[in-house]
């Protein structure tokens, strides 16, 4: 299956998810290495003093070539994946990627990670505690095609 993982950058756990994803069998699109050719969108690119933007700049720099292939690389990977698995902790982007394929009817599993509870949560499809509890209901889920309920 074609998987999307969500997650943050300062998240030491998701390269592993992608790999335990692959060793499973699957297609997994992973943000920090998009291509296999490139390293992924940061901010960095476009200034290394990005973390010290007024909100004028930060909404100049959206609009920045750098910024707008980083978004069409992970977009079109969003748009091409059947499936999303978040890995906690993450920030922002992921909350909007996960709440994107929730809305669009995308079976999303998210690997709880230790903090404060989110009720939103509970629109997604399957809250799991590691990746083999993901490999397991994606096994379910595809031999089930792909029709069942996976909550």
């Amino acid at each position: 299956m074609r998987i999307y993982v969500a997650s943050s950058w300062r998240n030491t756990h998701q390269q592993g998810v992608v790999k335990a994803l692959r060793d499973a069998g699957h297609e997994v699109y992973d943000f920090k290495n998009p291509n296999n050719i490139e390293k992924g969108f940061h901010w960095s690119e476009i200034d290394p003093d990005w973390k010290n933007w007024t909100p004028e700049k930060y909404r100049e720099h959206l609009d920045h070539p750098i910024a707008e292939k980083g978004f069409k690389l992970d977009y079109d990977a969003m748009e091409w994946a059947e499936i999303f698995v978040g890995v906690q902790p993450f920030g922002r982007s992921a909350s909007l990627e996960m709440g994107w394929a929730a809305g669009k009817g995308k079976p999303t599993f998210l690997i709880l990670e230790n903090g404060e509870p989110e009720l939103m949560v509970k629109m997604l499809s399957v809250i799991c505690l590691n990746v083999q509890e993901v490999i397991n209901c994606l096994t379910v889920y595809q031999y089930n095609n792909r029709s069942v309920d996976v909550k």
